[in-house]
C-alpha cells in the first residue's frame, strides 16, 4: 500500500488473535501491526517491526517495498513486542543497517535480545533528525505514551506524523469496522493509553507546531482526512473531559434484584431524554464499560452487597477506572442487600479517592426485592441525573 510516493506500508494483519495484550477482545476484527518504509533519495528507513508470529511475512513485505534497495536504518519508535519482535531478524538480514531508537529503547533491546547492537546503533532524542535525502525525519519525544522509550517521527517533506501507538485502534486493516474509527479507538485509548493523559497532552502540544497531513499509527488505519477531528478527540480524551452527555450504568447482580433496579433506572432516564448505556459487569466486555464510563459525563454504579462489601466484578471495575485516572464525572450509587446493604458506602469510599468527582445526592437502596420505596428512589435519582 502506498502512503505517499516515497512512503510504503509494509505491515501485517493478524486474524488469529483473540485477546490483544491478553485481555482486550478483538476476535471479530483482528489486529493490524503497522510498519512503513521511507524511501529517501540517498538512504532508506524502515519504521518499526511487527509481532513475532509475522516477522517472516513482514520481512517479505519490506523486501517487496525496497524493490532491490538496501535499507540503511530500522527506526524503532516503540519497544512493545508486537512492534519490536523482528528487530534481531532484520539486523541479521541487513548487516549494513543501523538501528535508530531512544536510549531507553536500547536498554530494552538488551532485555529482549541480549544486545543493544552497540556498533550499529544511533541514539535518537527529542528534536534530533535523520536525513534520508529529500526526507528529513525529526524525532519527537513521547515519553510514557504509553511506554517510557516512545518516539514519534515527523517527515516534513510529506507532512506525515508516525505516531507510535497514539491514534491507534483495534481491528485489522482489511476489516470493515461498521462503527468507524471512534468506537474501537476509544476502547483502545482508555484501556491502554488512558492512564497517561498528561503525557499525551504534552506530545499533542508538540504536534500542534507541525504541519500534519497524514497520521501513521502502529495500529489501525492511516488517517489522512479531517485530522482536526482526531486531534481534537485525543485532546478531549487525554484531558479527561466527557466526550458526550449521557449516563453509563454498570451493575453487578446475583439474583437479579440489582439488575432490575439498574434496568428500571435506565428506562426512567430514557423517558427523561437521556442517552444511556447499560453493562452487566459479570457478562459484558468490561473494557466496553470502561470506554463508556469515560465517554459519558455521568456514571451509575449498582452492586449487590457481598461479604459486607461489593461484588468482585464491581470491585474490579472501580479499580480499573481508578487505575486509568477516572475523573471529572458525576457518579451515583445503587445498592442491594437482604439485611444490611453496605455496597453504596463501600463504593463511595473508593470513588471519593478519584479526582474531581461529583457524587449524586440520591442513593437507591434495594432491600430484598425492588419495591415502592426503592422505585421512588429510582425516580428521584433519574430526576437528579437528568438535570
Amino acid at each position: 500500500m502506498e502512503i505517499t510516493k516515497d512512503i510504503k506500508y509494509v505491515g501485517v494483519n493478524d486474524h488469529d488473535i483473540d485477546l490483544f495484550e491478553g485481555q482486550y477482545d478483538v476476535r471479530e476484527g483482528g489486529m493490524a501491526y503497522n510498519s512503513y518504509v521511507v524511501l529517501g533519495s540517498q538512504k532508506v528507513a524502515v519504521m518499526d517491526s511487527v509481532d513475532a508470529h509475522f516477522v517472516d511475512e513482514w520481512l517479505g513485505n519490506v523486501d517487496a517495498a525496497l524493490a532491490g534497495c538496501t535499507p540503511d536504518y530500522l527506526v524503532v519508535q516503540h519497544m512493545e513486542p508486537d512492534h519490536s519482535a523482528g528487530i534481531a531478524s532484520f539486523m541479521e538480514k541487513y548487516p549494513a543497517a543501523q538501528v535508530v531508537a531512544s536510549a531507553p529503547a536500547f536498554k530494552m533491546m538488551v532485555a529482549y535480545f541480549g544486545t543493544d547492537f552497540a556498533d550499529r546503533k544511533v541514539v535518537a532524542k527529542d528534536g534530533s533528525t535523520l536525513d534520508l535525502g529529500g526526507h528529513v525525519l525529526t524525532f519527537v519525544g513521547a515519553t510514557n505514551v504509553h511506554w517510557p522509550e516512545v518516539l514519534f517521527t515527523y517527515d516534513a517533506a510529506d507532512k506525515v506524523l508516525f505516531s507510535a501507538d497514539a491514534f491507534g485502534k483495534f481491528g485489522a486493516l482489511d476489516y470493515d469496522d461498521p462503527e468507524g474509527w471512534a468506537c474501537e479507538a476509544r476502547r483502545y485509548y482508555f484501556g491502554i493509553v488512558g492512564k497517561f493523559g498528561k503525557n499525551v497532552q504534552n506530545v499533542l502540544k508538540k504536534a500542534a507546531a507541525l504541519d500534519i497531513q497524514k497520521i501513521c499509527p502502529l495500529h489501525g488505519p492511516i488517517l489522512d482526512e479531517n485530522l482536526g477531528y482526531y486531534l481534537d478527540t485525543y485532546n478531549t480524551w487525554s484531558s479527561y473531559q466527557p466526550e458526550d452527555r449521557g449516563v453509563t450504568i454498570a451493575y453487578a447482580s446475583v439474583y437479579g434484584h440489582t439488575k432490575q433496579a439498574a434496568l428500571e433506572l435506565a428506562e426512567a432516564l430514557r423517558e427523561r431524554g437521556q442517552e444511556v448505556s447499560v453493562f452487566d459487569l459479570a457478562r459484558d466486555d468490561m473494557a466496553e464499560a470502561v470506554e463508556d464510563a469515560f465517554r459519558y459525563d455521568r456514571l451509575v454504579l449498582a452492586s449487590v452487597t457481598y461479604n459486607a462489601g461489593i461484588f468482585p466484578f464491581m470491585s474490579t471495575f472501580i479499580h480499573t477506572l481508578a487505575e486509568h485516572a477516572y475523573q471529572n464525572r458525576k457518579v451515583a450509587f445503587v445498592e442491594a442487600g437482604s439485611w444490611a446493604p453496605m455496597a453504596a458506602k463501600v463504593m463511595r469510599g473508593e470513588v471519593e479517592q478519584m479526582k474531581d468527582i461529583e457524587l449524586a445526592d440520591t442513593v437507591v437502596t434495594v432491600k430484598g426485592a425492588v419495591d415502592d420505596a426503592s422505585r421512588a428512589q429510582i425516580a428521584a435519582l433519574a430526576d437528579e441525573l437528568s438535570k
